[in-house]
């Protein structure tokens, strides 16, 4: 951390915004040790969209549930405990993963709720705990450092977990990453004992922040770009890793995509947080979108290993150029939003609850078309749908307010 804020002398990093981007590094290996591999794992089991899509929108719902609950735990105890409670889910979930092992195809419903909650309580702290650790000053330099973080485990995570798996001819492997991910979780957890105490008052509002929509036209154009963030999210989160194995046959082929993409991603969110600055956050969101959109027409036809590599790289350039400002953009939204010190928790909650509305849509949308017409045809042109919802994002936050305001919270 030291070398960190040499490097970044000019802002004021503090050891609570140290620790949560540990906490959420290690969230990033675990994640990118296991989480496609779990889809994967599914698929050799069933070979079924239908299943993976079932098993996606239980893990949707839930979460969208747990962010309420997690809301209004949070409203009640300090932050860190609804952020340890995450966590704890989530190893739970891996557990679940590893003692019902060959049969997991059968549980799809109870892995997916499982996951789900444990998301919905980790990622509800983690984001309120960033508004509150972060300052407009380091909000940008935040998100991009924990950006690399993501690609560095995506680095790492998934060609390791690739190889690890294919040494073994049974699911051996893959039980060896599920316990790898697990320890990640367990260490996190005890790193959260470091963090000061963030303790809450107040009642749980969240009608009262819905209402804001109507009286902050910029707060209503932040949640309607998160609906459409959402659904590109809800497909694609599964799809393409298919895609890949389906391809390769090879779960180190999925490996090398993940590394591919995250090494990229890596020197782009690098990029992001040097380059772009406040005054361009809209021009460069538009320009990410565009781009994320274009990449697909590399993979809805004749589909190739190299195809798919190249989709990698392009998605991995533009989206942390869209990330990194549009995530900057969303708090200031929300700093600048009535009472945001007193219901902070909940505008996180609002937010999230569009995200996953988005993701519930695009997976029902996916279940709908697999299940009335050809597989084949259906899904390249459902993903072309859904797709655009990236480059969406900048029609809805294009009139948002960017001249400087000082924050409500901080």
């Amino acid at each position: 951390m030291s070398i960190i804020r040499e490097r970044f002398r000019h802002l004021a990093l503090s050891k609570d915004l140290g620790l949560l981007l540990l906490i959420g590094g290690l969230y990033s290996l675990s994640v990118a040790l296991s989480n496609t591999f779990v889809n994967i794992f599914l698929w050799k089991q069933s070979g079924r969209f239908i299943d993976l899509a079932i098993y996606n929108l239980t893990a949707v719902i839930f979460e969208l549930l747990a962010y309420i609950a997690a809301g209004q735990c949070a409203k009640k105890v300090d932050r860190i405990v609804v952020l340890r409670m995450g966590v704890l889910f989530l190893g739970f979930f891996y557990i679940a993963v590893l003692l019902i092992g060959g049969q997991a195809s059968e549980w799809i419903v109870l892995l997916g709720a499982l996951l789900g909650v444990g998301y919905g309580f980790y990622w509800l702290a983690y984001n309120v705990l960033t508004f509150e650790i972060t300052e407009p000053e380091t909000r940008d330099f935040f998100n991009g450092f924990f950006g690399s973080l993501l690609s560095m485990g995506g680095m790492i995570g998934p060609i390791a977990a690739g190889f690890i798996i294919s040494r073994f001819t049974s699911n051996t492997g893959y039980f060896i990453i599920f316990g790898i991910s697990l320890g990640c979780f367990v260490a996190a957890v005890l790193l959260s004992l470091l963090l000061k105490r963030r303790p809450s008052r107040g009642r749980f509002q969240l009608l009262e922040v819905w209402k804001e929509r109507d009286r902050h036209p910029d707060w209503r154009r932040v949640l309607n770009a998160h609906f459409f963030q959402g659904l590109r999210e809800g497909v694609f989160v599964f799809v393409i890793s298919v895609f890949v194995f389906v391809t390769t046959g090879s779960e180190l082929a999925l490996g090398t995509y993940g590394l591919v993409y995250s090494g990229v991603s890596f020197f782009s969110y690098s990029l992001a947080v040097k380059l772009v600055k406040k005054e361009h956050r809209k021009k460069v969101i538009f320009a990410g979108g565009v781009a994320l959109f274009l990449s697909l027409f590399l993979i809805i036809v004749n589909l190739t290993f190299t195809k798919l590599l190249i989709y990698a790289a392009i998605i991995a350039v533009a989206y942390p150029f869209l990330h990194v400002p549009y995530v900057s953009m969303t708090y200031d939204v929300i700093g600048r939003s009535r009472e945001a010190a007193e219901r902070r928790v909940e505008y996180i909650v609002l937010r999230e609850i569009f995200i996953n509305a988005g993701r519930t849509v695009s997976i029902l949308s996916f279940i709908a078309a697999i299940t009335l017409f050809d597989e084949k045809v259906s899904i390249p042109v459902l993903l072309l749908i859904l797709g655009a919802g990236h480059s969406l994002i900048y029609l809805c936050i294009r009139k948002v307010n960017t001249q400087p305001v000082r924050d409500l919270v901080n």
